[in-house]
């Protein structure tokens, strides 16, 4: 098991993360994460995933853009490859209430669906606001064109349900649980992500995650459900 590359990346973000600490709160905030694990031996096996997200607030505005990817092999064949980006803005309608506009975008090489594009409208709540505990939950509705590995097309209506919630258990941890559903006539689909987050450093952290993608109709001879776990190191900015 060759852990290197993490050791790598954390070297050369510590001096960045220590100098951020001392930087005038900004508009802009985002983190960026890359795991990458191999193993040599009688299997070879590499592991690479990673993500990148960015957001801006302004007054009663928020954006947030997000990017993933992961890849994964063993013996010089790739066995896993799945990216996914998506855009949420936000409008405050009060302290706790805000409306969402979306867009979701996830494309999976070995999945039942090659490519899923979704674009959502509704209406979120912040159930829970306080110093170790934020929860919030949405719905909302749109729309979802999809292409199946085959090449066959499907267009739909959907509703969709998200639930967001994060415990800051100590100072430099933190677990987070995120569920989405988009639901519509020909296919509902399913992630769920949770992740524990410890600091090592300024604003370096070390996250393990175990992610669940599922889809409840895919073609014949393909598994309805995958999942990923991954260790990676996140730099917040």
């Amino acid at each position: 098991m060759k852990l290197r590359w993490l050791l790598l990346v954390a070297a050369l973000f510590t001096p960045f993360s220590l100098m951020a600490q001392n930087q005038p709160e900004s508009p802009w905030a985002g983190k960026a994460k890359l795991g990458y694990l191999a193993t040599s031996g009688n299997t070879e096996n590499s592991t690479l995933n990673t993500g990148f997200e960015v957001g801006y607030k302004a007054g009663k505005w928020a954006h947030l853009f997000t990017a993933a990817a992961i890849n994964s092999s063993e013996n010089e064949v790739t066995t896993a490859e799945a990216y996914d980006a998506g855009w949420k803005s936000e409008r405050n309608m009060s302290d706790k209430d805000f409306l969402f506009g979306r867009l979701d975008w996830r494309k999976d090489r070995f999945g039942g669906f090659d490519t899923q594009f979704s674009q959502t409208v509704g209406y979120g709540r912040r159930l829970i606001d306080v110093d170790k505990h934020k929860l919030s939950a949405e719905a909302g509705v749109g729309a979802r064109q999809s292409e199946l590995q085959d090449g066959t097309t499907e267009n739909e209506a959907i509703f969709r349900a998200g639930m967001d919630y994060k415990w800051l258990f100590s100072e430099h941890a933190n677990f987070s649980q995120k569920l989405a559903v988009e639901s519509g006539s020909k296919n509902t689909y399913l992630e769920s992500v949770s992740a524990l987050s410890a600091q090592l450093v300024g604003n370096l952290a070390l996250v393990a995650s175990y992610t669940v993608k599922h889809n409840t109709d895919v073609p014949p001879l393909t598994e309805e459900t995958d999942t990923y776990t991954a260790l990676s190191l996140e730099y917040v900015f």
